[in-house]
């Protein structure tokens, strides 16, 4: 849409651009609203801005007007960075023995979209060509409805406000103790919340860099756009498949030698990508890079949701998924510009040394008395 808008090929990425732009920004600005306004209202207000979003794009996919389309996607990218901090939400509401697992569900359900999403394209678009419209406005439309559907879900059955039931579980755990909220630069100089952050940020740029690039690198070497969504696929499964999995293990290994876990499955997918252009090794090495990504978006969700108080939650998670999104748009950049001058194995170089210096990081800290609480199980 962005090159048939915008009239050029030079288009083709900035919608996606303005997607990104939008989940990284408003994270922070959900991230106080988390706090001050609670849970319930917060994200039935990022599920509304979906909602606008997706049927402003579905109008202006149908009227050919590209300012408007961008503004849409905007709005929608917005309301995927709502949607991700409700992972943290899911986590305040269980105790510390139970949040991997919690946390671990609401990846599921990103397994769902992930799978039924694209299903759900050609018949929507289908259904759009006999109304008369563009057919790949028929998407946007059916995403409008699921936004609209999830505002009622939220405000009908999310109750008590998950901000309510965070405290009772503190008040319980710690009778009369009154915590004063921290600043963000203190919370972050507490060296396992900053593990969790640093987690989910080289977790994400190691699987960014290599993701990407890696259908331009099959594309290079002629196989057929069969065998590169097969390798895609596999790493799609690999992300999501498994966080049941990834969620017991946190709470019962606990959450640095997941993190460990994952950092190692990082590192073995950057090493062996490289050294072989077939497609079953390339799947292989894909899945192990997605399944490490889960060990350690997971796990660093769980450790950063141990290491806050009810109110200081939506401040310092929304902050953490700010990062990550800028991360997210740094290597897209990062590896398109690393495999054009130095190539793909280097580019995996690149995404092993992350990962390397993360896997150290964590046996570090897991090795510190201080993190008894995290390295043991719950």
């Amino acid at each position: 849409m962005g090159a048939r808008l915008g009239g050029g090929d030079q288009w083709a990425g900035i919608p996606s651009a303005t997607y990104q732009v939008g989940a990284a920004a408003a994270a922070l600005v959900w991230g106080v609203a988390l706090d001050r306004l609670g849970r319930r209202p917060t994200l039935m207000l990022g599920m509304g801005a979906g909602a606008v979003g997706a049927a402003l794009a579905c109008n202006a996919v149908a009227h050919h007007h590209l300012p408007w389309f961008l503004f849409g996607v905007l709005l929608m990218g917005m309301a995927q960075s709502a949607i991700q901090l409700g992972r943290f939400v899911a986590a305040e509401v269980h105790a510390a023995a139970d949040r991997g697992r919690a946390i671990s569900r609401v990846v599921v359900g990103a397994t769902v979209g992930a799978v039924f999403g694209p299903l759900a394209v050609g018949p929507a678009g289908t259904a759009a060509a006999r109304a008369g419209l563009d057919p790949l406005a028929g998407p946007y439309a059916v995403s409008a409805v699921l936004f609209v559907v999830v505002v009622v879900v939220l405000g009908l059955f999310l109750r008590p406000d998950p901000r309510e039931l965070g405290r009772r579980l503190e008040s319980a755990a710690a009778p009369g103790a009154v915590v004063e909220p921290r600043a963000l630069a203190r919370i972050f100089r507490d060296p396992l919340a900053a593990l969790a952050v640093a987690t989910m940020v080289c977790g994400q740029l190691v699987m960014t860099m290599l993701m990407v690039i890696t259908s331009v690198h099959m594309a290079h070497h002629h196989h057929p756009l069969s065998s590169i969504a097969a390798v895609i696929s596999s790493h799609v499964f690999g992300m999501f498949a498994f966080s049941v999995v990834s969620g017991r293990l946190t709470d019962a290994l606990g959450r640095i030698r997941v993190i460990a876990i994952g950092a190692a499955l990082l590192l073995a997918a950057c090493a062996t990508a490289p050294l072989s252009l077939r497609v079953v090794p390339l799947a292989a090495s894909l899945m192990l890079l997605g399944l490490g990504w889960n060990f350690c978006y997971v796990a660093g969700t769980t450790l950063l949701a141990d290491r806050l108080t009810a109110g200081e939650r939506g401040r310092a998670q929304g902050f953490n998924d700010f990062l990550i999104g800028g991360v997210s748009a740094a290597g897209s950049v990062l590896s398109g510009a690393v495999f054009a001058g130095a190539g793909y194995t280097w580019m995996a170089a690149c995404g092993g040394v992350v990962s390397a210096v993360l896997l150290a990081v964590a046996l570090a800290v897991g090795a510190t008395p201080r993190a008894d609480r995290a390295a043991a199980p719950a």
